[in-house]
């Protein structure tokens, strides 16, 4: 069966993984995804990530991060979705939890955190916001 939302399918790989407290999940490969988590680890939200092969395909091995015994990603959830998508200017990006958290943004410079869109004050479409 086709997965419709692919970054939302991997947002939830993670957040389930972290759930059932995995060290690493492994997730299908693309672009989107890889970029996203390039970004969660630039914000140190995840340990890091290694390409795999999953038979034909590429995927993607994500190694989760865990402080303390508690998973360093509290939530995460997609905001721009198939059916509905958000964009926001540079001055109107969603601050999460007053700055402790990050928005995941997808820019005319490629998919950057909240911080370094205002920073180079570029919007676009919000993809997922972490805290």
């Amino acid at each position: 069966m086709a997965v419709t939302d692919p970054l939302g399918d991997l947002l939830t790989r993670i957040r389930n993984g972290q759930r059932a407290r995995k060290d690493s999940v492994l997730s299908p490969a693309s672009k989107l995804r890889v970029r996203v988590l390039d970004v969660l680890q630039r914000e140190g939200y995840i340990r890091g990530y290694s390409e795999e092969d999953m038979g034909p395909a590429k995927g993607v091995r994500i190694e989760l991060k865990y402080f303390e015994g508690q998973p360093a990603i509290k939530h995460v959830a997609r905001v721009s979705k198939p059916g509905r998508r958000i964009y926001s200017g540079s001055q109107d990006l969603p601050r999460v939890m007053n700055g402790l958290g990050i928005t995941i943004v997808s820019t005319p410079r490629g998919v950057l955190s909240d911080a370094e869109a205002r920073e180079q004050n570029v919007g676009g479409e919000v993809l997922a916001e972490v805290f």
